[in-house]
């Protein structure tokens, strides 16, 4: 697989930003939303192209690019990527794609300023994906977090300012914890090594003391918790779905709530393997408790969205269950459902984004009869909400049966209480379809509404797609998951599939620094040889 093509998935977009601020003027405000919404759906179908070659028998990482960067400190310039940061940069760049093409008439002041920050924002989560060096890695994290800011400050509800300082405070917070265990690594590595290094890679082979593993892991635990967000570090996130834009909310919902458990998955679990399984418990009764939690208190909101808002609180803590298990299937179902509720959420609210664009209020008891005035919308709604709750023949239904596998082979009774979830979230998302789809239509603003136009079907079809095809026909992507989860799994429980007690090599190795011109070129020659050969 190129690293080239890898470098221009990422960097398109902020290219892209670049262009529309220096050769755009304000009053181009058409030009603009038609050159933004061409430059993501380009990196979309550019990332469709990350497939070709990729090998996905491996745990190894591919497209890799390496080079000295701040050499008198050790941080490098380390990119890569294996199954699942495919897979999350896939989602990242579809629905990056959506919800540029969702603003085209919600977004209705500062044109440009809008779509240069959403930009930003989606090389910034893309990055993350991508980078194996400590220091970049948390480049790309911080950078994240300016752009979602001023999406919701600038573009956001009555309370946008309100919602966007607590969102920056709780993410900046656990950013510096995150940090701070950053360096403890750093310098323990230096001790043991001799060498000064940000490479990721490098401390998956480190045998960390456990009491060094204790507070590192928690220090990493407190940053990525709150980006899930787990309980009780929730609380900042009803505030930014409600008040974000529908573009925002979709990001937030469907990619940057992934950043705390691709965190867990990608540094906790293989850096710290032993405080991760120490700590297992702990954050299995947190998960729980965010399952039941916002399932109840989605049940019992008024607004449209502050309910979709607190289902990601509840689905989210599935999520962590299944990661916490650590074993094979739960891992795996965890970051399928990363992937799964990615879409389906992302759908809810595109769909309460268009109801709301029409009536410019979210007060569920606002609605009655709208599948008889939209049929359209009601059906694409359905099958979200159907996807949400995990319906089988959806894709919900996948992630969740894989991470409750997981967790009855851990412990039956996280299993227990985690399936009362599942049947609240029934209850909340069912109550809202009947209140709002059925009944007769008593105001006569709902009887004069229009059905989705064709642009609107182009933001929710491929999400609907997406949905019954992961139902149906998991596989491809189980399969694009299980050697970088297997290796996870192994480095977790040294011996885990063969039962022995040796303690494996580590994985992934560490690729060897050379010019991506080079391997490429090595990478040909090796072709031409081995044609010569069969010939």
């Amino acid at each position: 697989m190129s690293p080239t093509l890898l470098t221009v998935v990422v960097y398109l977009p902020a290219l892209g930003a670049l262009a529309i601020a220096l050769l755009f003027g304000k009053e181009r405000e058409n030009e603009i939303k038609w050159a933004a919404n061409i430059i993501l759906f380009v990196d979309f179908v550019l990332s469709l192209f990350l497939l070709r070659g990729f090998n996905f028998d491996t745990a190894e990482l591919q497209g890799v690019t390496r080079a000295e960067w701040i050499p008198a400190i050790g941080v490098e310039y380390f990119t890569g990527i294996d199954g699942m940061s495919l897979a999350l940069i896939l989602l990242t760049t579809l629905l990056g794609s959506i919800a540029c093409l969702s603003s085209w008439t919600y977004i209705g002041k500062r044109i440009k300023e809008y779509y240069v920050y959403l930009m930003i924002l989606q090389t910034g989560m893309l990055g993350v994906f991508i980078a194996f060096d400590f220091f970049l890695f948390y480049m790309f994290w911080e950078i994240m977090l300016v752009p979602m800011y001023f999406l919701i400050g600038l573009w956001g509800g009555q309370n946008r300012m309100y919602a966007a300082i607590k969102l920056f405070i709780y993410t900046l917070a656990g950013s510096v914890l995150m940090l701070v265990g950053i360096l403890a690594l750093y310098f323990y590595n230096h001790s043991v090594t001799g060498e000064w290094t940000t490479n990721v890679l490098a401390y998956y082979q480190l045998a960390i003391p456990g009491d060094l593993q204790w507070w590192v892991f928690l220090g990493f635990f407190l940053a990525f918790a709150i980006k899930v967000p787990m309980w009780p570090f929730h609380t900042w996130l009803p505030d930014a779905h409600v008040q974000a834009p529908t573009a925002g909310s979709v990001i937030l919902a469907g990619v940057l709530l992934k950043m705390g458990t691709y965190g867990f998955v990608r540094l906790s679990l293989p850096i710290m393997p032993e405080a991760s399984i120490d700590f297992a418990p702990m954050i299995a009764v947190l998960s729980i408790i965010a399952i039941i939690y916002g399932a109840l208190v989605a049940l019992m909101q008024k607004d449209w969205k502050s309910l979709v808002a607190y289902s990601s609180v509840s689905h989210m803590g599935f999520i962590t269950l299944g990661i916490f298990a650590l074993n094979p299937i739960g891992l795996q179902g965890g970051v399928m459902q990363m992937l799964n509720h990615g879409v389906s959420t992302a759908g809810l609210f595109l769909a309460v984004g268009l109801i709301y664009e029409r009536m410019h209020t979210r007060e569920i008891a606002a609605f009655s009869g709208l599948g008889t005035v939209m049929p359209v919308f009601a059906t694409f709604f359905a099958i979200m909400a159907l996807s949400s709750m995990g319906l089988p023949g959806l894709n919900g239904f996948v992630g969740e049966f894989l991470i409750l596998i997981g967790a009855f082979e851990w412990n039956p009774a996280y299993t227990y209480w985690a399936v009362w979830g599942i049947v609240l979230g029934a209850a909340y998302l069912l109550w809202l379809f009947q209140r709002v789809m059925f009944g007769e239509v008593k105001d006569d603003k709902i009887a004069g509404l229009s059905d989705l136009n064709l642009r609107e079907v182009a933001t929710l079809l491929p999400l609907a797609v997406l949905a019954v095809w992961m139902g149906l026909m998991p596989t491809p992507v189980l399969k694009t998951l299980e050697p970088p989860v297997n290796a996870i799994i192994e480095r977790v429980h040294p011996g885990y599939f063969d039962g022995s007690d040796v303690v494996p090599p580590p994985l992934p190795s560490i690729p060897a620094m050379e010019s991506t011109a080079a391997a490429e070129e090595e990478l040909d020659d090796e072709a031409v040889a081995a044609a010569n050969e069969a010939n």
